[in-house]
């Protein structure tokens, strides 16, 4: 399970250091292969290792093309979908077009979200995560999925 929050540093031609922590797995996993992608929901990058993107993007190609929400998912997702693999130093090679997307220049933010990771612009990460934390303390508990509130912590 990828957990936890990483400052990262995006360098001049566009490349970030996977921490540590994270890089034996990614070479056991998936040889070091990492598929990014955007967010269809908020302005960041998905990363994941190659064999879960798979399953993932499978599944993906199997949903209807002629429903017209399905093939925008399929188009934003699969047609994002950039493999970028490890160097030996531990270092990603974030694609242009996608840090255009995320807005991702020198400081950024790697959240392990278990199977995978976001990568999001630091100063937009500190914005959204504010807003979350604000209405997460005027929530009220009846509006939590039955899920989340069957979760004990």
């Amino acid at each position: 399970m990828f957990r936890g929050l990483n400052g990262i540093h995006i360098d001049m031609k566009g490349r970030m250091v996977m921490p540590t922590r994270y890089r034996e797995r990614l070479q056991h996993e998936s040889n070091g292969c990492v598929v990014m992608t955007i967010d269809t929901d908020q302005r960041c990058l998905l990363l994941y290792p190659l064999q879960v993107w798979e399953d993932i993007e499978t599944k993906l190609a199997e949903l209807p093309s002629f429903n017209p929400q399905t093939r925008r998912i399929q188009r934003l997702l699969i047609g994002h979908a950039t493999e970028s693999e490890l160097d030996s130093n531990g270092r990603l090679l974030v694609p242009p077009l996608l840090r255009e997307y995320a807005g991702l220049e020198k400081h950024a933010i790697l959240v392990g979200q278990g199977k995978k990771f976001e990568l999001w612009d630091e100063i937009y990460w500190e914005e959204c995560r504010g807003k979350w934390l604000a209405e997460e303390s005027n929530l009220d508990s009846n509006a939590l999925p039955d899920e989340v509130r069957s979760l004990s912590l």
